[in-house]
């Protein structure tokens, strides 16, 4: 029996922009993407038979049919083939209900998996289309580094990498579960919108600062009450400490703020650890190169 282990990467949203509601009943969006070094690890094991997922470090929801499972089903069904025994165990260290993308990356990561172990010779691009009919955010987890994600996500262009920095990542005690958010959305002001063209632009000039000022996520604008409150009081904080700019990450609750280097971020990463335990420390990760 074969064993594979990857690790798996989150992401942060350095804009997110929502364009409407489609008549398929998701939300067109447009969006700056970006992998951080923050993540699980996910190891896929050969088996006799049936398919089993192991869940350490964290106790997840889970529906009768996971999104794992989901995808070793449309990844064998792509190459016309019965799906072998599996089992896929997550070590969990990225948090759940957070807007990291936690859950696409270690649907990403078995994708990624059992490419390696079944079909080697498969290209990014279908592997990418797989990934697009599991979840949306798969795709870019399989992908990595710095993207334009348009659609529902899943059509995605390369951008300039994002340059050195570091990221602090803040999550509150509360989740916020992506459907919720969304259901908010519709028919609502969502206020100023975020400049993904001029960020995109910013990435190309490898201008920080011009990225960092251009930091914005359109669902902050749909926080109610104690959601709203808990986000600001981050976002203030990232910022009286030194923070080029903050936002909060996809559906969140999680804010990250943009530093220059570790160092600058060290001081107010140790502050908000103390108060908030869910606070990474974390970097810029590239697009990828495995899959080339």
């Amino acid at each position: 029996m074969r064993t594979i282990a990857l690790e798996t990467y989150a992401k942060v949203n350095l804009a997110l922009d929502i364009l409407g509601r489609r008549e398929d009943g998701y939300h067109d969006m447009y969006m700056v993407m970006q992998t951080i070094s923050l993540g699980d690890t996910v190891t896929v094991t050969e088996t006799a038979e049936g398919f089993a997922l192991l869940v350490e470090g964290e106790t997840l929801p889970r529906d009768s049919k996971s999104m794992e499972q989901q995808a070793a089903e449309t990844f064998f069904r792509a190459l016309g083939r019965p799906v072998p025994g599996l089992e896929v165990r997550l070590e969990k260290r990225v948090p759940a209900y957070a807007g990291l993308g936690g859950g696409s990356a270690d649907v990403a990561a078995v994708l990624r998996c059992l490419r390696n172990l079944y079909c080697p010779e498969m290209s990014r691009l279908e592997l990418e289309t797989i990934g697009a009919r599991v979840g949306s955010d798969v795709a870019f987890c399989l992908r990595g580094g710095t993207c334009l994600a348009q659609g529902r996500g899943e059509r995605l262009t390369d951008l300039s990498p994002l340059p050195e920095c570091a990221f602090v990542l803040c999550k509150p005690s509360f989740g916020l579960p992506t459907p919720a958010l969304f259901a908010r959305v519709d028919n609502q002001d969502l206020g100023p919108r975020p400049d993904v063209d001029g960020m995109a632009a910013a990435l190309e000039r490898g201008d920080l600062s011009a990225v960092a000022a251009r930091l914005g996520n359109v669902f902050e604008a749909v926080l109610a009450g104690e959601e709203a409150e808990a986000v600001a009081a981050i976002k203030r904080t990232l910022l009286r400490r030194g923070a080029m700019g903050a936002a909060m990450s996809g559906s969140g609750p999680t804010v990250f703020g943009i530093f220059p280097n570790r160092a600058a971020a060290r001081g107010v990463y140790g502050d908000l650890i103390a108060r908030y335990p869910q606070t990474y420390l974390v970097s810029p990760v590239k697009k990828f190169r495995e899959l080339e």
